[in-house]
């Protein structure tokens, strides 16, 4: 569906990095419209512990893929894909540039590279199955099944683990995924802040969080019917806000400093995902990324 010629601006980075306020910005100088490449921010009711863009971000550009599926289902990477090239192709058709931004490299690789996983369905028996077992238990478990896969796989994420069983135990192992890049002229940057100003940003961010509604969030969801084993999927975010409601953080500020430890665990995985791709053009300063989007704005197709 994409089209020969076209130009997509791609924008990844660590979590807390600025990328949402950059892409806004960036939207609204471009005639841009923002698509979320964040595998959490798809669900509706998780705006706090997804981040989600803010409200003067969303009245000042379209966003698009962000609050849209309801969390008790799950969504697979490949639905994602098609709905994020179906979004950028409308956007084109209405002669504007779309931003693709987010932090969840299976999504970028996803839309810039046509990557996915094979199509096996759900086996619900053996999640039933799963269900018991901890993350070292799962992880173990695919590595005796695929070490290949296992040595790839965020070994910290019990839904990852399990879809990496569930496809291995049908196929034998997890196959390569298939690639059908996109048709475009896509340039990527990388958003990459100094050690000490990310690390601030994740303890404010953490902070917010938590004094901004979080603990209620996570008990509406509840209330809404998402069972505990979804919620521990959502991220290690909710998982720790569960350890909090069941007692097992004592309080907020040890809530705080938790969530802050494992977001900095997490952006090392997202870094060391996103170094691999030469393709990334790296930037600190606001002045580096207009260079380089203004280069490749004036290049020709």
């Amino acid at each position: 569906m994409s089209q020969e010629g076209e130009k997509l601006l791609v924008i990844v980075g660590p979590t807390a990095s600025g990328k949402s306020a950059l892409a806004a910005a960036l939207a609204k100088k471009l005639n841009g419209e923002i698509v979320s490449a964040d595998s959490r921010q798809v669900y509706r009711g998780l705006e706090i512990g997804s981040n989600y863009p803010t409200k003067t971000e969303l009245k000042a550009v379209p966003h698009h893929l962000v609050g849209f599926v309801d969390p008790k289902k799950t969504f697979t990477v490949a639905e994602y894909q098609k709905k994020a090239r179906k979004t950028i192709d409308d956007i084109w058709k209405r002669h504007k540039l779309p931003i693709l931004v987010g932090g969840t490299g299976f999504y970028i690789q996803a839309v810039v590279d046509g990557t996915v996983m094979p199509e096996v369905p759900p086996n619900e028996t053996l999640r039933g199955k799963l269900k018991a077992k901890s993350t070292e238990e799962l992880a173990n478990m695919l590595r005796n099944k695929d070490k290949k896969r296992w040595e790839t796989v965020d070994r910290r994420n019990p839904r990852r683990l399990v879809r990496a069983i569930e496809i291995a135990t049908v196929l034998g192992k997890v196959p390569a995924p298939r690639s059908n890049p996109i048709k475009a002229d896509v340039t990527m940057i990388g958003i990459d802040p100094e050690k000490e100003l990310l690390e601030t940003a994740i303890k404010k961010r953490s902070r917010g969080m938590v004094h901004s509604g979080f603990i209620h969030e996570v008990k509406m969801l509840l209330k809404d019917g998402i069972k505990e084993e979804k919620m521990q999927e959502l991220g290690f975010e909710y998982q720790a806000a569960l350890r909090y409601l069941k007692g097992e953080i004592k309080s907020k500020r040890e809530l705080e400093n938790e969530i802050s430890k494992m977001t900095l665990q997490y952006v090392k995985r997202q870094m060391t995902w996103f170094r691999k791709d030469s393709r990334i053009i790296w930037v600190r300063s606001s002045n580096e990324i207009l260079s380089v989007v203004q280069q490749f704005l004036k290049k020709k197709s």
